[in-house]
């Protein structure tokens, strides 16, 4: 385990160990946005992180996506988040936070009366969406943004990256995977386009590359990075050759000279999307893939990353290091309240001193 424990440093963030805490959608932020008491709580309580990213958060109203889902673009949006990085950083932790624009996963029901929904075409996806006043609806079907309504969302992107900064956060990460709207250019079941930004992977790469090239600028490529998950189909998004698509991006990607590229393990064994990574964008990797204490220790060597995300395990374990530095059991977590308001199930969880001074 004992690499796990050392320092790193990926562009301009100085990491304490290489644990990550994976982004993970929680839905406890208010109506409006604003992180709330339970979020400061939750994400200060894992500070011992390396580095924490935080969850997919919108940069416009468009982009929201789920019910009770945090934005970073009001005043009031800034300030809560404020809140939670000085959280973090009196852990002496480091914080980032993802920028997620949902592009065609989103509904009527969950934003504000008259924002609209928007994606590289007027193709509504398969499936439907929890709403807290509707139940489950089908996602809208969006309107096809013009080229000038693309370039308008990749400077919102900017702009939330400079909010970000203004709230403490120590940088941001862009979302590229799960279906969401720089997944939604890059496949080709999704982006009909004919100008510059669909067609060949190269340009059905260009909404993201220039996201990321734009939040670098404003906040410096040191602080940025990206995430991806090759051949990942969620929120019925499919690639026509999946690999070769995300392989364009990466390569795009590695020019910018970004912080890292946190990349997640493929579906499906014929892809090694980590040995892609590492083909195409070097070695400043975050690997996800669901790791744990059995093989954590050896997934640093046996994969060649520069550090290890852990998502569900950090749930149940706001001590994770510590659990994972001294061999300590992990406890699970309740998969009932994931998603459900309110601190049951998100900062409920104790620390394993606790719980074993308790039992």
């Amino acid at each position: 385990m004992k690499q796990l424990f050392e320092p790193l440093q990926l562009g301009d963030l100085r990491l304490a160990n290489r644990i990550v805490m994976a982004p993970m959608t929680r839905n406890r932020a208010g109506a409006d946005g604003v992180p709330t008491d339970v979020m400061v709580e939750h994400y200060g309580q894992r500070g011992d992180a390396g580095l924490i990213v935080a969850e997919g958060t919108w940069p416009s109203a468009v982009g929201q996506s789920y019910c009770r889902q945090p934005g970073i673009a009001t005043p009031a949006q800034i300030a809560g988040w404020k809140r939670v990085t000085d959280a973090v950083h009196a852990r002496g932790g480091l914080i980032v936070l993802q920028i997620m624009h949902g592009g065609r996963i989103g509904s009527r029901h969950i934003k504000a009366e008259g924002v609209e929904t928007v994606a590289p075409s007027a193709l509504q996806a398969a499936g439907e969406i929890v709403t807290d006043i509707a139940g489950m609806q089908p996602y809208d079907t969006p309107r096809a943004l013009s080229t000038e309504g693309v370039r308008a969302i990749v400077q919102e992107h900017a702009q939330a990256a400079r909010n970000a900064r203004e709230a403490g956060f120590d940088g941001v990460e862009l979302h590229g995977t799960s279906g969401y709207l720089p997944m939604q250019f890059l496949s080709s079941g999704s982006n009909q386009r004919t100008d510059e930004y669909g067609g060949t992977a190269a340009h059905r790469a260009r909404f993201a590359f220039e996201c990321l090239r734009e939040m670098a600028a404003a906040i410096g490529a040191g602080r940025v990075g990206l995430r991806l998950n090759p051949g990942n189909t969620y929120n019925d998004t499919r690639d026509e050759d999946s690999a070769a698509t995300h392989a364009e991006l990466m390569r795009q990607a590695a020019t910018l000279n970004l912080a890292y590229l946190h990349v997640m393990r493929a579906p499906t064994p014929e892809l090694d999307a980590f040995a892609l990574a590492r083909a195409q964008f070097g070695e400043r990797l975050i690997l996800n893939d669901g790791f744990g204490p059995d093989n954590a220790a050896a997934a640093l060597q046996d994969y060649a990353g520069a550090a290890l995300s852990f998502a569900r395990h950090f749930i149940g374990n706001p001590d994770l290091v510590e659990r994972l530095r001294a061999g300590q059991p992990l406890a699970r977590f309740d998969r009932k309240t994931l998603y459900t308001p309110g601190a049951a199930g998100y900062t409920s969880y104790e620390c394993y001193s606790a719980a074993a001074l308790t039992a």
